[in-house]
């Protein structure tokens, strides 16, 4: 339905300060213990999406952010709030929600103890002035997804013989289903019957 993604590999990529989601790392600095809060509204960007619902591209994140400076990088905290359109799993009707997800993620400082301990993809690396989000923000949307989106908990789904949704038929809807078995025999004994002579010399109609 939908462009999907999967989660970001960490490592380390220069940041592109005109990006919404690239914050100014500065001002928090190597000071451990210092803070520095961002609230932003970004467009989403593209493929965050599972095959039946997603946050369309464009539409407004609301994202907020806590940047605290720690011994070995800066800690990156928040949440994001956005909106999910896409299909629910049982009966294909449009569905509509609203989706928050929370993160936590480090960005190592080049040299410290965690760069050095880690492989390149088990965590972020802060490279330069500046701080790109992005990642961190579209790997706690994707995994905070519905796998088998709903319209309702109770969604009766679709009838299986007629494809039409169950919710919108009477209770006592339902079909003549033959066992294909059957319906092999039956066919059999009609050509049976049809290939027969007729009872023409039967004793009653013997004179």
């Amino acid at each position: 339905m939908r462009e999907k993604t999967t989660p970001t590999r960490h490592g380390s990529n220069r940041a592109d300060p005109r990006s919404p989601f690239v914050l100014d790392v500065r001002e928090v600095g190597r000071r451990p213990g210092s803070m520095r809060e961002y609230r932003r509204s970004v467009p989403a960007p593209t493929g965050l999406a599972l095959d039946l619902i997603g946050v369309p591209q464009g539409a407004p994140l609301a994202v907020d952010i806590r940047l605290e400076s720690v011994t070995e990088g800066v800690l990156v905290t928040g949440s994001a709030t956005g909106p999910l359109t896409g299909e629910c799993g049982r009966c294909l009707d449009p569905v509509s929600d609203e989706l928050v997800v929370a993160f936590c993620e480090l960005f190592a400082y080049p040299d410290s103890a965690t760069d050095e301990t880690t492989e390149k993809d088990e965590v972020h690396r802060l490279d330069g002035d500046y701080l790109d989000v992005e990642p961190v923000v579209r790997d706690a949307v994707v995994l905070g997804l519905p796998f088998a989106p709903l319209c309702r908990p109770d969604c009766a789904g679709l009838c299986p013989t007629c494809g039409l949704r169950l919710d919108d038929l009477p209770a006592e809807h339902s079909h003549d289903v033959t066992d294909p078995r059957w319906a092999a025999l039956a066919a059999f004994t009609d050509d049976a019957q049809s290939d027969s002579p007729q009872a023409a010399d039967s004793p009653d109609q013997l004179d």
